[in-house]
């Protein structure tokens, strides 16, 4: 076996040096004629630019054109959003606000009261539990806010609905509609 593997190394070895030489000499003849036309594009931005030619996604140069591509590119992804609503079904997406909310209407929340120490306004913080979208796990979170208090009623510790309002100031934006559940 010790025999075998250096001959099969010299026969390998032979047309190696044979193809080479094959090459070498149609070589020079060859780039003679179409070396100018052919010639690679120097700088990496040539290359770019050459690259996307060749595929036929050619910049357009005036701002005319530039503007004629944007356009074909908008109107194919409006095609594409439109089937893909279609294959959906138009079915709401995961954190959507509810149908009952449609534009102009201001947004209901419902959240727990964890500070009343200001002056006709409370902070209220909302706990958010939702699936992510791709891992399928229960995410939980939380935001709060502060809505306005006109009888100062509310206390820490009650549950609490507030509504979307006019800004009041920096911050305040939510109002209180009513106190769902009395702290113990």
């Amino acid at each position: 076996m010790a025999e075998d593997t250096p001959e099969t190394t010299s026969q390998e070895q032979a047309p190696v040096e044979e193809q080479p030489a094959a090459e070498a000499a149609p070589a020079p003849a060859a780039p003679a004629a179409p070396a100018a036309p052919a010639a690679p594009p120097a700088t990496p931005k040539e290359r770019k630019v050459a690259s996307r030619a060749r595929r036929g996604l050619r910049r357009g140069a005036t701002p005319e054109e530039r503007q004629e591509v944007r356009a074909k590119k908008a109107a194919a992804r409006r095609r594409r959003r439109e089937q893909e609503k279609a294959k959906r079904g138009d079915q709401p997406r995961e954190g959507t606000p509810p149908a009952e909310h449609v534009p102009g209407t201001p947004q209901v929340r419902q959240g727990k009261v964890v500070s009343d120490k200001a002056d006709k306004t409370i902070t209220v913080r909302i706990d958010i539990a939702k699936r992510h979208r791709r891992y399928q796990k229960i995410v939980r979170s939380s935001m709060t806010l502060h809505a306005h208090d006109e009888t100062n009623d509310a206390n820490e510790g009650d549950t609490v609905r507030v509504v979307e309002a006019r800004p009041m100031s920096a911050t305040k934006r939510w109002r209180l509609v009513e106190i769902l559940e009395r702290a113990k």
